[in-house]
């Protein structure tokens, strides 16, 4: 895998019908510039009065059957794993993907189309590391007979590992597949990227009855019938349905946002069970950064905090700022010792830090975040409200709380952020906090 991320080097287009509407779509791919990740932007509609800007990631998927889907508000984009898998298949890191139409268009079912157009561009090294994941806990997610689980790799091999079982069950048309493949070998393009989606005729015909695929013949996809492939079709590869399989595997673990170094092992697993096991990675990543963070030692010490925010001993409760990323999200950390003044009556015996405070050290996080806006220097950020509170796990003497904020809306008047605090791996507390952003008095 390469170290440094990259784009592409020039705009690219690409039309079809999506596959499952059957609706007209254009594509464009644009280049992006380093650590901006891969983000969808509907330019036939708007949210807010703006094209509607969905990131690919594993936040913004929406539940349908058979296919993922995006969403931001109102607003979605359908059937996404295989311009994803495409992506991540030639290890491209920040893209911008316009989209004017309801669904990515289908081509023939593979991911080919969307590899050749991206080809065509040509590509560009940015000179930012990669965001990677080096899996270090076994996970595994199941759903009756189906399963996913991933797996950590030796520290010596990098890239990630895929093998995927596809059991139909003993005496079905389609026998058993096994198939194996290491992203990161090169060899993305020619082994997996031709790969077809398919579907049962049976399943095909309840899908139409259900108004999707109406458009499709088996001419156009890859229908198994009672004899094989429907109307004169005939397979890429011998083990070309269990390889497609991989290519959804691929283009779901694209939602993590980063380069995935581990094992995936996979049987009968779907896109529902595929983004489970994207959550739960997830989870392990963002405890591997948050650590890594503490590590480093933070950008930006408390004297420097002291001239973004107004409150001083004992109401400041952030001690160092860790992570800035522009306007949208910010990490701090406040060390929570036993000298704190509210430990002296909550409680005596069993010190525990007031939720009040958690949400309070959560809402100057935000402060921190809306101050990065340059319309917003000499204003102060004043809480206005807040909402979905959870106060999840006890704060005590001698734990690190690793308070995260984002941006959700900011205005020149008000902002919206939504917070969480950890202490290691757990969940501390979260909220949604909204203030009102004033003039600073000065002195």
């Amino acid at each position: 895998m390469p170290a440094n991320q990259h784009t592409i080097a020039d705009e690219v287009t690409l039309d079809g019908r999506g596959l499952f509407s059957g609706r007209p779509a254009t594509l464009t791919f644009k280049p992006a510039p380093a650590n901006h990740g891969v983000v969808f932007v509907r330019t036939d509609v708007t949210s807010g009065g703006q094209p509607a800007r969905i990131p690919a990631l594993i936040d913004y998927v929406s539940r349908r059957p058979r296919r993922t889907a995006l969403h931001y508000g109102d607003q979605s984009i359908e059937t996404c794993e295989h311009v994803l898998s495409a992506v991540s298949g030639l290890a491209v890191d920040n893209l911008l993907i316009e989209v004017h139409g309801p669904e990515i268009p289908a081509g023939d079912g593979s991911a080919a189309p969307f590899v050749e157009v991206l080809q065509s561009s040509g590509f560009i090294e940015q000179d930012q590391p990669r965001r990677m994941m080096r899996i270090t806990e076994p996970i595994a997610v199941e759903e009756g007979d189906a399963m996913i689980a991933a797996l950590p790799l030796p520290a010596d091999v990098e890239g990630l590992q895929v093998l995927y079982d596809l059991d139909y069950g003993d005496g079905h048309r389609i026998p058993r597949q096994v198939h194996a493949f290491h992203l990161g070998s090169g060899d993305y393009v020619s082994q997996l990227a031709r790969s077809r989606t398919f579907v049962l005729e049976e399943e095909a015909r309840a899908l139409q009855a259900e108004g999707m695929g109406e458009h499709l013949t088996p001419s156009d996809v890859l229908v198994i019938g009672r004899d094989g492939p429907m109307d004169g079709n005939t397979l890429r590869f011998d083990d070309e349905l269990v390889r497609h399989k991989v290519v959804d595997v691929i283009g779901d673990l694209a939602l993590l946002g980063c380069a995935l170094h581990g094992r995936i092992v996979a049987y009968k697993s779907g896109h529902l069970l595929n983004h489970r096991l994207v959550r739960r990675l997830l989870s392990q990543y963002q405890a591997q950064r948050r650590s890594q963070l503490l590590e480093e030692g933070g950008r930006i010490d408390v004297r420097a905090i002291q001239r973004i925010l107004p409150h001083r001993y004992p109401m400041l409760l952030i001690d160092r700022i860790l992570e800035v990323e522009g306007s949208e999200r910010a990490v701090g950390v406040k060390n929570v010792t036993v000298n704190e003044p509210f430990f002296t009556g909550h409680y005596p015996g069993t010190p525990i830090m007031p939720g009040v405070l958690i949400v309070e050290a959560m809402a100057q996080m935000s402060g921190i975040l809306l101050s990065r806006k340059l319309e917003h220097t000499g204003k102060l950020a004043v809480l206005l409200s807040m909402d979905k509170v959870k106060l999840r796990k006890p704060v005590t003497p001698g734990d690190q709380l690793i308070i995260e904020a984002r941006a959700i809306r900011v205005r020149s008047r008000t902002g919206h952020t939504h917070c969480k605090a950890y202490i290691g791996e757990h969940l501390a507390a979260e909220a949604e906090i909204k203030f009102m952003l004033v003039d600073a008095e000065q002195e």
